[in-house]
């Protein structure tokens, strides 16, 4: 168990000031507060993560305020999760590809991204679309 604590389900106008009396409010010793907000806007996205002086403080405020009604929310508490390296992204590590995962490039005057909106003719001189026979 660590000593971060992960609060969630966080009024969107709660401040940091709150958020550390909440969490010190049963005795414990809170050394750092960051709500977390959206980059474009700046406003809250609802949770925070509370470093607490050691994992009998951490273990203590989950318990305590676990699903405890915090401004008409039922709170989140528990362990904050250490974020995995790697892969990922925005979108979830698999980025975009021009061709199809694992199929070689088709030939011909195929898609992309700047055939958004233009009508093409797929498959209708060759005898069939997706479920065709091959090299006809």
């Amino acid at each position: 168990m660590g000593n971060r604590l992960f609060v969630g389900n966080l009024p969107f106008d709660t401040t940091e000031s709150q958020v550390r009396d909440l969490i010190a409010g049963g005795g414990r010793t809170v050394h750092s507060v960051k709500i977390v907000t959206d980059k474009d806007t700046g406003r809250s996205r609802g949770f925070a993560f509370v470093d607490v002086e050691d994992d009998a403080q951490a273990q203590s405020a989950i318990s305590e305020l676990n699903g405890k009604d915090f401004g008409g929310r039922a709170l989140v508490v528990n362990e904050a999760q250490e974020r995995g390296h790697g892969g990922g992204g925005k979108f979830g590590g698999g980025g975009f590809r021009s061709t199809p995962h694992g199929k070689e490039e088709r030939r011909g005057g195929g898609g992309g991204f700047g055939m958004r909106g233009q009508e093409t003719k797929r498959g209708s001189q060759r005898g069939g679309g997706r479920g065709g026979t091959r090299g006809s």
